[in-house]
């Protein structure tokens, strides 16, 4: 997935979209992600509702790549402007290696994620979604924000409770009923003062599944522990089918948060860059060197069984003769 592109293709940019509504801690949790990159190169692209983009003010201290984009909704009144940010973004000379968009509190994030991979130039890492443990129960009641809230939350690639230091065991059950009852997936891990797990961000983080791991759940019964999160990966000689393929990944049941691999498929005379997200599939020549087998990553919040059934689903796409 690595290798240098050889056609003169340059590979897409990584997107990740930090969505959540008014105070939910969006800031935090991507300042937290900054101090932890390492020598990584991050663009942060921040939407702030007013004339004044104070989050951006705050993310500076951070890095120094912070495009601003003031006046509220970002799929809407300067969805434009947002166009424009990513189109000189991706003409760069030395691209970033990860792009982090902000939005806006009262915005919806999966627009601004389909607004994103309009251009090729980049690839959806995920829709993380950020939700206060203190507040959220109250948040969906209003009348007046409580379906933004509700379309923030189901289009979450993955959701994370924030604020969990200030409320009870049983309400931080309650906040996370109320939201797995909402969310389109069932990723849900718990953040106090800003912590969240990297390997939601950067694949280097994940925890491979030979390594030991922490506890499967948190005191809750619901919210995950940052150790919860592995990786296993596929291998095959054979080609394989690509409507099967893509129907496995349709219809996987798993808690998966995405998986991207280098594929041989039986109509393609060369290989094929493959990546899951959210639903969304996405299948595209690969540009760069690769071996002669197919290798596929998974990542998400499996048990054992989890990675037997899935690898079984996978086989079931080869094509053996």
């Amino acid at each position: 997935m690595s290798g240098v592109a050889q056609s003169g293709i340059r590979p897409p940019i990584p997107l990740v979209v930090l969505g959540g509504y008014l105070g939910a801690g969006k800031t935090t949790l991507l300042n937290h992600v900054l101090s932890n990159a390492g020598e990584r190169r991050v663009a942060v692209l921040v939407n702030d509702f007013g004339d004044i983009n104070i989050d951006a003010a705050l993310i500076r201290e951070r890095t120094d790549d912070v495009i601003n984009l003031e006046n509220g909704c970002v799929c809407c009144s300067i969805g434009g402007r947002l166009v424009d940010a990513l189109v000189k973004i991706s003409a760069r000379a030395e691209r970033p290696e990860l792009l982090i968009i902000e939005a806006s509190g009262v915005s919806d994030p999966v627009k601004i994620a389909q607004i994103g991979l309009l251009d090729r130039a980049f690839r959806l890492v995920g829709i993380i979604v950020a939700v206060d443990a203190e507040r959220v129960g109250a948040t969906l009641l209003d009348p007046y924000v409580g379906d933004i809230v509700r379309r923030q939350i189901v289009g979450a690639t993955a959701l994370v409770l924030t604020k969990t230091d200030l409320v009870t065991e049983q309400e931080k059950v309650t906040a996370s009923d109320a939201v797995l009852t909402l969310a389109s997936t069932s990723i849900l891990l718990e953040s106090a003062n800003g912590s969240i797990p990297l390997e939601l961000i950067f694949d280097a983080s994940v925890v491979p599944r030979h390594r030991t791991r922490g506890p499967a759940l948190a005191a809750s019964g619901h919210v995950n522990s940052h150790q919860d999160i592995c990786s296993f990966s596929f291998r095959s000689d054979f080609r394989l089918d690509r409507k099967k393929l893509k129907d496995v990944f349709r219809t996987l049941t798993v808690p998966l948060l995405r998986a991207k691999g280098i594929v041989w498929l039986d109509r393609d005379a060369s290989p094929q860059e493959l990546h899951v997200v959210g639903g969304r599939i996405l299948i595209t020549p690969f540009a760069g060197h690769a071996g002669g087998e197919s290798t596929i990553v998974l990542i998400g919040r499996f048990s054992d069984e989890d990675e037997r059934t899935v690898k079984r689903c996978l086989e079931s796409a080869q094509v053996l003769n």
